[in-house]
């Protein structure tokens, strides 16, 4: 074989273990033996992560928490860190009460796998962040951005895991309505512009807007984009559409409102007919459905409540009817009625792909606040949620479809804390709280890791709890599949491929 070749083989499987590439199969079309076999599982070695702008309020105070699992076959070597995007100072400070860091230090930079670390910021000037995890940081790089807001507009407890980049997002569940504001942050990560499309989707369809066209975002910055003003129409239920021409970004929705408070929508997951909306919190007092189709078809929808004993299909609820290019929404009040539960939406008869948002709404008169539940896609090998706390951290597990085993880890402390791990039985078509002990002797924050362990598929999402003076405030974020590891194909030599 020559050196070319070796070269070849050499450079493929090193390309294949970088986050965001699948496996490379070569099949043999003469019938003979391939020169690939069965691919590996190994971890990436490279992981990028977006953080949004946290918030304009001057009251504001903002804890940044990185975690990475330990991770077989990583080595010894890697790094990890968080810095401001656009050379901007993020005003950040040690979380153990040290001096201010100087503003060319990273934000966030980890010290070892296994142990999270958390630094914060206060106030209206932290801009966006831009992190790359490389070696044995890299699979699983988890970033939590969590914000406290006492007064104003979308006062309360807002909350994002940090992204890694793509091309394509969906936004069910936003509004141009008079009382809310809400700003998709697009945060571009390369030394070359973006351009990005926004389109939005009411309930007869596009909205009428040219200002959505063509928003370029330069390179290593972020920016954020009100909506109303990409259309005059004023909506409470809309669906926004992310697509990038060219280059990518990270996209998340920050949703305010005047008397309900605020917090992050994250993208919801890929079009599908069968979607899974885990973890709305048993004392939820409204939850506001919002559905919309992008194909050409009509899409009916069952709606059901997996409940912990199983599926409930809520009355007046029963069906959902989406139209084609439009945002469909549905009031489903207090559906949980104290119990844990979880969304689930599945066609009636064909499967029309679709996207969907849950708003939930806790407590009452001027003691409400928000958070949202998007569709998600199945946690997969291993998820985690990080910036969790001894008191206020609630975990739910859904399987949808069949009866799971998950194992549960609760990461050492921040501060100090030995780490456990439980593992538990989702019975199908259930939700569970789960009642996970936190790390013993814990100080500071811990990280939650979720590992499907046989059955069926597992959604989840964690839901933090933060009491501002009378307010019970609170913020939810599903957990997604962490890709830490990629499929790498061993390649044997096969001399015959020079002589075809």
């Amino acid at each position: 074989m020559n050196r070319t070749t070796l070269s070849l083989i050499a450079g493929t499987t090193a390309l294949a273990a970088v986050t965001g590439f699948a496996a490379l199969t070569a099949p043999d079309a003469s019938g003979g033996d391939t020169t690939t076999e069965a691919a590996v599982q190994l971890p990436v070695q490279r992981t990028s992560l977006l953080c949004p702008q946290p918030s304009t309020s001057d009251v504001a105070e903002t804890a940044y928490t990185s975690f990475t699992p330990v991770t077989e076959g990583t080595g010894g070597d890697g790094s990890a860190e968080l810095a401001a995007a656009g050379g901007k100072s993020a005003g950040k400070k040690e979380q153990a009460g040290k001096e201010d860091k100087k503003e060319d230090k990273a934000v966030v930079e980890p010290k070892e796998p296994g142990k999270p670390v958390t630094n914060s910021v206060d106030g209206a000037e932290s801009p966006a962040l831009i992190g790359t995890a490389e070696g044995k940081f890299a699979p699983g790089w988890t970033v939590q951005e969590t914000t406290e807001v006492a007064a104003g507009t979308g006062r309360g407890l807002l909350g994002v895991n940090c992204s890694a980049p793509d091309t394509e997002f969906w936004f069910p569940g936003t509004s141009t309505a008079a009382d809310r504001t809400d700003y998709v942050h697009l945060t571009n990560p390369d030394d070359s512009a973006a351009v990005v499309d926004i389109e939005l989707y009411g309930k007869d369809g596009a909205l009428k807007s040219t200002a959505g066209e063509g928003i370029t975002v330069q390179p290593r910055s972020s920016e954020p984009v009100l909506l109303s003003t990409l259309a005059t129409a004023k909506a409470a239920d809309l669906t926004v559409h992310v697509s990038v021409r060219s280059g990518r970004v990270a996209a998340a929705v920050q949703s305010l409102d005047d008397k309900l408070g605020g917090d992050w929508l994250a993208a919801a997951a890929d079009p599908a007919g069968s979607v899974v909306l885990p973890g709305i919190p048993k004392d939820a007092t409204s939850v506001r459905l919002v559905v919309f189709t992008p194909g050409d078809t009509d899409a009916d929808l069952k709606v059901r409540l997996a409940s912990p004993s199983g599926p409930i299909t809520p009355a007046g609820n029963e069906t959902l009817h989406v139209k084609a290019g439009m945002t469909a929404s549905a009031d489903l009040g207090d559906i949980t009625r104290g119990e844990a539960g979880s969304l689930l939406l599945t066609p009636t008869d064909e499967a029309i792909p679709v996207v969907a948002a849950l708003r939930v709404v806790r407590g009452k008169g001027d003691n409400q606040e928000t958070a949202f539940i998007p569709a998600t896609r199945p946690v997969g090998t291993r998820a985690t949620a990080a910036h969790n706390t001894a008191k206020g951290t609630t975990l739910a597990l859904t399987a949808p479809t069949r009866t799971a085993e998950v194992k549960v880890t609760a990461s050492a402390g921040s501060g100090a804390g030995e780490p456990t791990t439980k593992t538990f039985t989702i019975k199908a078509g259930t939700t569970q709280n789960i009642a996970m002990p936190a790390p013993t002797g814990l100080k500071g924050t811990y990280a939650l890791t979720v590992e499907p362990v046989s059955g069926g598929p597992v959604h989840a999402s964690r839901t933090l709890e933060s009491k501002l003076e009378t307010l019970s405030a609170f913020t939810i974020q599903p957990l997604q599949d962490d890709r830490g590891t990629v499929a790498v194909p061993e390649a044997n030599q096969d001399l015959s491929v020079l002589q075809r």
